[in-house]
């Protein structure tokens, strides 16, 4: 083969090797368009799917907060519970009044006083009109004399 038959040759493959890469491209393009919106629609749906399953989790958890709020709740009115009876218990040992033994002992004492009132307004005669008889005054003075101590004799032998 003469060597221009081979630079031809070669020509000609290297521009159907080129044609093919074209071809290819063009391929991967449709392809990829083809394929793009198939894997855009799979996406989707396994978005649709992780959503679903985000929002059960969420739910459950929000279930097992509730449940846990109510437990801890519980177990602090316990506590609050508890306490007062302690702190109530000591105070009784040392003798101290209670807010109710107080509030009860200020109703009685505001009872008392209103009946002390009553009794006063209702008891209390209305004064009588003095009358005063002239004294009468006597117009000598008596007089005291000083008295000397008396002197003690002694009685010695």
């Amino acid at each position: 083969m003469t060597a221009k038959k081979k630079a031809k040759q070669v020509q000609t493959e290297i521009a159907e090797n080129a044609h093919q890469i074209w071809l290819a491209g063009l391929g991967a393009v449709a392809t990829a368009q083809e394929e793009g919106s198939k894997l855009f629609k799979n996406l989707v749906v396994k978005g649709e799917g992780m959503e679903k399953a985000g929002r059960t989790k969420v739910e459950e958890a929000k279930g097992a907060v509730t449940g846990v709020k109510v437990v801890a709740e519980s177990y602090w009115e316990t506590f609050e519970r508890t306490l007062d009876e302690k702190v109530t218990s000591v105070i009784h040992r040392i003798g101290v009044p209670t807010k109710d033994e107080i509030d009860t002992l200020t109703v009685r004492v505001e009872a008392l006083t209103d009946a002390i009132d009553n009794l006063r307004t209702t008891e209390t005669p209305k004064p009588r009109p003095r009358t005063t008889a002239a004294k009468k005054t006597t117009a000598r003075r008596k007089t005291t004399t000083a008295k000397k101590p008396a002197t003690k004799k002694s009685t010695a032998k």
